[in-house]
């Protein structure tokens, strides 16, 4: 029988749920928020549930934005006819701190995978389509993760974008084969986007 209330428990079962923390690690977070309730528990439940209330997909690019258009949508020097494509918000995050990419985004929301029935429907590939039919798309950079899931994405949507006179690219340098995009550091990120290529 656990030692901790009810509520306590429930907590650290929550907490252990998110990336990175196991029970134990998850038990320490909570006594160490219990502890600091003033300081950080209470101030940080009432951002958690702002988040909550507030954050939404930006209606064009999938970004986590307050408003329905994201800061990077909405930025009218950013329309520079580039549209960078990312696997999810943490790639896209990533890019924009190497401060390289003038242009805009597509969070796509995952890659394609046969195994776990991931189509391109489900994806927002339909949407990416939509963007160079209408707004005025000279290139197309794919920068997604060198997996073979990321891999098999990045050839799909340059197949379908295969006839619309869009330039296709990728990134080039500096990212490993295998790698991922949240992990690598602000110089690589931005060494590969000066350096890509036509896919």
């Amino acid at each position: 029988m656990s030692q901790a209330p009810r509520d306590i428990e429930q907590l650290i079962d929550l907490m252990a749920r998110l990336p990175g923390l196991g029970p134990r690690s998850a038990r320490r977070a909570v006594l160490m928020l219990l502890k600091k309730r003033g300081a950080v528990m209470a101030p940080l439940a009432r951002v958690m549930a702002e988040v909550a209330e507030n954050a939404r997909d930006c209606r064009f690019c999938g970004n986590i934005s307050s408003a329905e258009i994201c800061e990077i949508c909405s930025d009218e020097r950013r329309a520079t006819g580039e549209i960078c494509v990312v696997e999810d918000v943490a790639d896209l995050w990533a890019m924009e701190r190497g401060h390289a990419f003038k242009g805009r985004y597509h969070v796509l929301g995952g890659t394609l995978s046969a195994l776990d029935a991931v189509g391109p429907e489900e994806l927002r590939i339909p949407v990416l389509l939509d963007r160079v039919r209408e707004e005025n798309v000279t290139e197309v950079i794919l920068a997604l993760n060198a997996t073979v899931d990321g891999q098999t994405t990045a050839h799909y949507i340059a197949e379908v974008l295969e006839n619309t006179g869009v330039q296709v690219t990728s990134l080039a340098q500096g990212v490993p084969i295998g790698g991922e995009l949240d992990y690598l550091d602000d110089g690589t990120i931005g060494a590969a986007l000066r350096a890509r290529r036509r896919f």
